[in-house]
């Protein structure tokens, strides 16, 4: 059963255990050279130490011992979990290879499909529930990986990964206590509370990075929790609304792979062509332009919980309205269309004309 005040408590309990153990990470990360350096791809202008990750980790684990959730893939979460954070940290201060950084995420991918937490079937409106069989390893080493990977590259600007990774936590949330997901209810209070106790370090202008830490740590657990619950969901849709949840970080990735191919560049390699980047160069504020993804984000959020109940006509509605917001996020991404934004401009004149008019 979930219990609202214990959730309550231990969603104050994560709140304060980062918001304080982030004034300590902040002077070890300065201590031990964990700092992010400006440079021309980069925002900020100063200095600035990562290693905040620690933080949301530290009250991830309080939250959750006060819970005591019980689960029996518990134990190998939580050893992939030390693996993320430790690849993370390592990263954070010394710059490792994009391949060691992937064999850190294969290596805890690897402790979820030994104890048996893998994706084994999806349900496909017209066929009913597809049992994936022999692929459904591949397929969990592709969702584990994919949604850090895609966490670790909108972690661009101040406050932002932080904000969209908790806005898919509370939509991942909201589902599990209608689905009554006991333990990914849990994790996600953990979860939500820790993100919005280093947030006040960490929105801008941020006095602390979550670093690869933090990415890493985040997009595994999301990635954790969406297989506890999202997939365990028997909606007509269930194998799509993991990815409408989090369709901001995860296009947003593929729109890097897509852009770096066709220009024959190494998908590996890190640009400042991604949508925060882009919003930038069209002339809003850094803090407008992390509102903006934000609002993205809670849209996509509220269609995935709409879409997890929706019948067949609804659905289908969803799902168009999920395309043209995507095309509306590719434009932005100037991916599409030749760099062409017929949709915005469009959006833009009416904007306009509404302005005049008042």
């Amino acid at each position: 059963m979930l219990n609202v005040l214990d959730l309550l408590i231990a969603f104050v309990i994560a709140i304060l255990t980062a918001f304080l153990t982030t004034y300590p990470v902040k002077k070890f990360a300065t201590l031990v050279g964990a700092v992010d350096f400006p440079n021309h791809r980069k925002i900020h202008t100063k200095v600035t130490p990562r290693l905040g990750g620690i933080a949301i980790f530290l009250g991830t684990i309080a939250g959750l011992l006060y819970l005591q959730p019980v689960h029996p893939h518990l134990p190998e979460i939580a050893a992939g979990a030390v693996v993320i954070v430790l690849t993370g940290a390592i990263d954070d201060r010394f710059t490792i290879q994009p391949v060691v950084k992937l064999t850190g995420q294969l290596i805890a991918a690897s402790f979820l499909i030994s104890s048996g937490l893998i994706i084994e079937r999806l349900t496909l409106p017209f066929f009913g529930t597809v049992e994936l069989g022999f692929i459904s390893v591949l397929i969990t080493v592709l969702w584990v990986v994919g949604v850090t990977n895609a966490i670790n590259l909108i972690d661009g600007l101040d406050g932002l990964a932080t904000g969209v990774s908790t806005i898919a936590l509370i939509s991942i949330c909201m589902m599990a206590f209608i689905d009554m997901q006991v333990v990914a209810a849990y994790f996600c209070i953990a979860l939500i509370g820790s993100n919005l106790g280093f947030l006040y370090h960490n929105f801008y202008p941020a006095k602390i990075y979550m670093g690869d830490t933090g990415s890493n740590f985040l997009g595994y657990m999301i990635a954790v929790v969406s297989m506890l619950g999202l997939f365990k969901n028997i909606a007509l849709f269930s194998f799509i609304i993991p990815i409408i949840v989090l369709a901001v970080p995860i296009f947003d990735t593929l729109f890097a792979v897509i852009r770096r191919a066709y220009n024959k560049e190494s998908i590996m390699m890190a640009d400042n062509k991604h949508v925060h980047y882009q919003l930038l160069q069209a002339g809003y504020s850094h803090r407008k332009t992390v509102l903006i993804i934000y609002a993205f984000s809670i849209l996509f959020g509220t269609m995935a919980i709409l879409f997890s109940f929706a019948s067949m006509t609804t659905a289908f509605l969803i799902t168009i309205l999920v395309l043209l917001l995507i095309h509306l996020f590719a434009e932005m991404a100037g991916i599409v269309m030749g760099g062409k934004r017929p949709m915005l401009d469009f959006i833009r004149r009416i904007l306009k004309k509404n302005r005049d008019k008042s």
